[in-house]
């Protein structure tokens, strides 16, 4: 049983090892006055911070209860069931702080923050056969993973427009996602992901990159009328030491460190460790790059460097999961073909013909959206593919796209067909759909734009 009584009498030690910060009169007052201050936790952030049998427990909770405590702070849990659900009573004035939160400017609107309780870096999770990233900016079209009202997913909603958003209940939600191959990627807490990743064995998953500028420095949230409890708080998180954050950490993440090591000794071991790691990714990422740009060449056409038919299969059977997964999404598709490119070849010749067909590929990625896919269907025929667009939505962007192709390659024209994903449609039949309206625009004038609803 030592070891399980060992963690608590080293937390009641260092409660004991600093005194009670000096309040001032007017501090002293306002907590008399307030008897105790209520407090909304994430209830399900393990190891930081869960709601067990009514009670606070985690990282969070002792690094919360060591600085309430030495600030003569008394705090009363308010218990949720959600993360959503202590945002909105947060929001509502419902709970005095929030217990471990990072400041975006959202949550500014209704809370101050103290000073950092504890920092710790955000990590990129992939699968294992996911190639390193070194920068989110060059990575298109793949989609992350996030808690719902979480910081992270506040900021690269923002930052990262060519990433695509899916947001879930929980932390574990998130990470089995990528595990299961429903997402490619994940944004967490480093420690949150090594406890996650060894809790649940999730062994397929790995630290693909760091996003630099993306750490998390977890403080405590307080409503913006109350300057003085933030004041107070901020006296009991000063008194907090590096070795009281360390112990903390370690009796929740099951870490130990042996009596008798020196920290110094532990501290090399981890940069040396750190170090290893870092050249073995390195190596990686290198080894890595052969195989991405066979991977490139298999999914791109080569006139082009567009993605192939066999690429934009892949990324149509997605986008229908997608839209039978989630009622109120929508994904729209328009197929172009190039008005009588016949004459061209057969007037100017191959080579005239090829160089059309790039001078066309640079005007649809110059006019389309980041988040639209363009793929060479064969031959003169062109694909689109607008996640997250209505078919109105994406009506407009093909009028606008046809009208550009025909004022900037006069005399040569596109006809388009245009049509929806439908939740019980194969993406076959879909395609068919598609294929008709273009061939009626075909018939009937061409350099115009057909829905596949309305022939």
């Amino acid at each position: 049983m030592q070891h399980i009584f060992l963690p608590l009498l080293l937390i009641c030690s260092l409660l004991l090892a600093q005194p009670a910060v000096h309040l001032s009169s007017q501090e002293r007052a306002y907590l008399q006055e307030k008897k105790e201050i209520t407090m909304c936790v994430d209830p399900d952030w393990e190891p930081f911070e869960v709601i067990e049998n009514g009670k606070h427990v985690g990282i969070a909770a002792d690094l919360v209860a060591l600085a309430a405590a030495r600030a003569g702070v008394k705090i009363k849990l308010v218990e949720t069931k959600t993360w959503q659900e202590t945002l909105s009573l947060s929001k509502a004035k419902k709970c005095d702080i929030l217990s471990f939160v990072n400041q975006t400017p959202e949550r500014e609107a209704w809370l101050i923050f103290t000073k950092p309780i504890l920092s710790d870096p955000n990590i990129l999770i992939t699968r294992e056969e996911h190639p390193f990233i070194a920068n989110l900016h060059g990575v298109d079209h793949e989609s992350v993973v996030l808690p719902a009202g979480t910081a992270i997913l506040e900021r690269f909603s923002k930052d990262f427009p060519n990433l695509k958003m899916i947001s879930v209940v929980s932390e574990s939600d998130a990470m089995r996602m990528v595990s299961e191959k429903k997402a490619d990627m994940t944004v967490r807490s480093l420690i949150v992901a090594a406890y996650v990743i060894k809790k649940e064995g999730w062994f397929n998953l790995k630290i693909s990159g760091q996003p630099q500028g993306y750490e998390n420095h977890l403080r405590i949230g307080v409503l913006k009328e109350n300057t003085l409890l933030r004041a107070i708080l901020d006296k009991g998180i000063a008194t907090m030491t590096p070795i009281e954050r360390e112990t903390i950490i370690n009796k929740h993440t099951g870490l130990t460190i042996q009596e008798g090591i020196r920290y110094e000794t532990v501290l090399q071991y981890l940069v040396f460790l750190l170090l290893g790691v870092f050249f073995f990714m390195w190596r990686y990422y290198v080894l890595k790059q052969h195989s991405a740009k066979l991977l490139k060449l298999s999914i791109t056409d080569k006139l082009t460097g567009l993605y192939n038919r066999v690429k934009i299969d892949e990324v149509l059977q997605e986008e229908q999961k997608r839209v039978f997964r989630y009622k109120e999404y929508a994904s729209s598709v328009m197929i172009l073909d190039i008005d009588f490119f016949k004459a061209v070849n057969d007037t100017f010749g191959h080579l005239k013909g090829d160089e059309v067909l790039q001078q066309l590929t640079q005007i649809m990625r110059d006019n389309l959206r980041q988040t639209d896919i363009i793929g060479r269907w064969g031959g003169e025929e062109f694909i689109v593919i607008l996640p997250n667009t209505s078919l109105e939505e994406a009506h407009k962007v093909a009028q606008k796209l046809r009208i550009t192709i025909a004022e900037k390659m006069k005399p040569l024209t596109v006809s388009v067909g245009l049509g929806a994903f439908l939740a019980h449609e194969t993406t076959d039949a879909m395609l068919q759909r598609i294929d008709a309206a273009l061939y009626y625009c075909k018939k009937h004038g061409r350099n115009q734009v057909t829905l596949a609803s309305m022939i």
